[in-house]
């Protein structure tokens, strides 16, 4: 049946070595057509080393999880994705469950942002490159974005009549010199070795769009406080005013990190590879990056 309600696909990562009575926890999610063997696994592995416990996971319809059909793209899921990681690791006796908190990359870090308004087991709350998908989508192509909304009835007709469901591919193959910068960034992460993963199929349903265009992912943002809520973007990144309007509309609880120089894509990993100096909301000049601060 289409619609089905899956169930994501958890993964923990290490426990720190030398971890000792019940840990805080950080729950990461994977950008959109990711997997969590990608964005999140780069962070995992430095979250770790900084005395967290870490849950990765599939998104539903996506990678290792269930649901019907592949590659639906439900914002109201992903939310619920979080909320089910959080359910899970308060039942895990390693971890203490007044301090887990929340982070997401690319569209999961607006996805966290909406599911922590009305979640407060999630102590901590954190987007890298965070991007409301829908506005993402209908900004790059207006006029294309809203024939899919209007497609997205009929091909839910035919999904119920037997036909698989239709898809299509977010990014081409390969990039040349026509190709836009931003679309450029994302081949060559998820077409490359660099990013690529046998489960990052890249292909989306196309009736994801009616789910995605009545989704408002930073709609009520301020619910959040006063619990914190961190934005990580950088300085060239297409996708930097999601994080600058997060942050703006929140009531004093939120900042913004810009690493200088970084794209959207540069930071599908801690930015390990270029100086750790972040410029934060409000101040005159980089400032040294400070390591994560535990849910508290």
């Amino acid at each position: 049946m289409p619609g089905r309600r899956p169930s994501a696909r958890h993964r923990f990562s290490s426990l720190p070595d030398d971890a000792d009575g019940p840990l805080a926890a950080i729950v990461v999610g994977h950008p959109t057509t990711g997997v969590k063997e990608q964005a999140p696994a780069a962070y995992a592995t430095r979250l770790v080393k900084e005395g967290f416990a870490v849950l990765t996971f599939d998104a539903a319809f996506q990678g290792e999880s269930e649901g019907m059909p592949r590659g639906l793209e439900d914002p109201f899921q992903r939310a619920e994705d979080f909320r089910a990681a959080v359910s899970y690791l308060t039942t895990r006796p390693e971890i203490d469950p007044d301090r887990i908190g929340v982070m997401g990359v690319c569209g999961s870090g607006a996805y966290v942002p909406y599911a922590a308004r009305t979640d407060h087991r999630m102590k901590a709350v954190a987007g890298v490159s965070g991007t409301d998908v829908p506005s993402f989508f209908r900004g790059a192509d207006p006029e294309g974005w809203q024939q899919m909304v209007a497609d997205s009835g009929s091909l839910r007709s035919a999904e119920a009549a037997g036909e698989p469901a239709a898809t299509f591919p977010v990014l081409p193959e390969a990039a040349d010199a026509g190709t836009p910068a931003p679309t450029a960034e994302f081949v060559d992460y998820c077409k490359t070795p660099r990013g690529r993963h046998p489960r990052s199929t890249g292909d989306l349903v196309v009736r994801s769009a009616d789910l995605l265009d009545q989704f408002d992912s930073f709609a009520d943002v301020a619910k959040i406080a006063p619990r914190p809520l961190l934005m990580i973007a950088g300085t060239e990144a297409v996708t930097r005013g999601f994080s600058e309007k997060a942050v703006a509309d929140s009531p004093g609880n939120a900042e913004l990190f810009l690493v200088e120089g970084a794209t959207h894509v540069d930071l599908y990993a801690p930015p390990a590879h270029r100086p750790h100096l972040v410029r934060r909301r409000g101040s005159p000049g980089p400032c040294p990056r400070s390591p994560p601060a535990r849910p508290s």
